[in-house]
């Protein structure tokens, strides 16, 4: 029944390859080509993406191995324009780059030492796949490798290559020791100077990770330089581009500059995402700034500029939560509620936690089991910082009738709910 209805279409087949060569136990996955080749309507005629689909699915799956002899096997059943002995570039630009994506570029390197000069001529996208691979699993030092390879064989790097290695070197550095982090930027300053000795221009890609490693760095001035660098080139920066020196500014205590890069972003056509508000939202709670906090949250609602995330509601909600401004969490709380984004388990969990310091316990019995009921597991401490509290305030019977209410709502959670151990509490 299934292979007659995966006959009317190619489409068909490769929708049945996907769900197949996630399972180990399938012929697809034991035997790939033999069940390519036995696939109802499958002829030499076909291209190369029923493979393509079954090389992905069975790398996703861990399957490197049988991958590889799929794509070995290509040839026999692929006719491919031009020269039939020599298998095309893109197929290797393939297969190299979804081990990568999938975390195997060791698996891709090995390949690539192996078929080079043979199968294939390496070249810029080869190299910049492989590059990619290794900072994909913070192997800084094999991108760098290979990067000086591909120089060393003259072949030159492309603003693809230099935006890969960047964001490896930048995204994944970490902020301490603080000289640890200083030469991370001095290395890529390097990195982009000798860009643009090579003739090669900075893209719009370029300026953002430079600018994401400046605001790591707390340099405003730095980022604002290097913003209005792009716009006197021409380069229109991107919500990345703005949200990175946003997030500077305002971590910087630089409000004012903010707002105004705030307005030039709707001016440019460039919508703020809910991560560049949330920028000023913990600002303002860092700030104990209720007034602004409520004023921007206000203007947000009446612009409909963007939609707030759970992240953004739970930044307002632990704010006004701390500062028991309870009328503005009923409000957070019902927009949460109504805008569908939410709540999620740290919104139950800064709730629940703080009604029970302020001991209204029967509220926060009444949102613990929402919470279960919504099938949202509360932490451990959530469970402890409950128990304990109603034991202390001798409500021991609205304890047992809570747990039983829970009993009743766990099996959902099985063997999760099983590890969740309650020690007799002496008071």
């Amino acid at each position: 029944m299934l292979l007659s209805i995966c006959s009317s279409s190619s489409i068909c087949v490769n929708q049945w390859l996907c769900v197949l060569a996630t399972t180990a136990s399938n012929p697809v996955s034991s035997n790939p080509v033999q069940s390519v080749h036995h696939l109802p309507q499958f002829s030499n005629s076909n291209s190369s993406t029923t493979f393509y689909v079954l090389i992905r699915r069975l790398i996703s799956a861990g399957l490197t191995r049988q991958a590889i002899r799929a794509f070995d096997d290509m040839g026999c059943f692929v006719i491919n324009d031009g020269d039939e002995q020599q298998q095309p570039i893109e197929d290797f630009y393939f297969l190299f780059d979804t081990l990568c994506k999938y975390g195997y570029p060791k698996v891709a390197t090995e390949l690539f030492n192996k078929w080079k000069n043979w199968r294939f001529q390496p070249d810029a996208k080869i190299y910049t796949i492989l590059i990619y691979g290794w900072c994909k699993v913070n192997r800084i030092v094999m991108a760098e490798r290979f990067y000086k390879e591909m120089l060393d064989k003259g072949i030159e790097p492309n603003v693809v290559t230099y935006n890969v290695v960047l964001n490896g070197m930048c995204r994944r550095s970490s902020l301490h020791p603080d000289d640890r982090f200083e030469r991370t930027i001095n290395d890529a300053e390097k990195l982009f100077d000798e860009m643009l000795q090579r003739g090669i221009d900075p893209d719009v890609t370029s300026y953002s990770v430079l600018l994401h490693v400046y605001s790591r760095a707390h340099k405003p001035d730095a980022t604002l330089e290097t913003l209005k660098i792009m716009k006197d080139k021409g380069i229109h920066p991107s919500l990345a581009s703005y949200t990175s020196v946003v997030k500077c500014l305002c971590s910087c205590g630089r409000l004012d500059d903010a707002d105004k890069l705030l307005d030039e972003m709707v001016q440019n056509g460039v919508n703020p995402s809910a991560a560049t508000y949330n920028c000023f939202f913990k600002e303002y709670r860092g700030r104990k700034d209720v007034d602004s906090a409520t004023r921007l949250y206000k203007r947000l609602k009446k612009d409909s500029v963007c939609i707030p995330d759970t992240h953004t509601y739970n930044i307002l909600l632990g704010m006004f939560l701390k500062l028991n401004r309870s009328d503005l969490v009923k409000e957070v709380w019902d927009d949460m509620k109504g805008g569908g984004s939410g709540p999620d388990l740290d919104s139950y969990t800064l709730l629940v936690h703080h009604l029970c310091e302020v001991e209204k316990w029967q509220e926060a019995c009444e949102y613990f089991v929402e919470m279960i009921e919504k099938g949202i597991l509360p932490q451990k401490v959530t469970f402890e910082k409950l128990y304990k509290g109603l034991i202390q305030s001798d409500m021991l019977r609205t304890w047992r009738r809570l747990k039983k209410r829970l009993d009743d709502e766990f099996i959902s959670f099985s063997s999760e709910y099983e590890n969740y151990h309650f020690k007799p509490y002496k008071r």
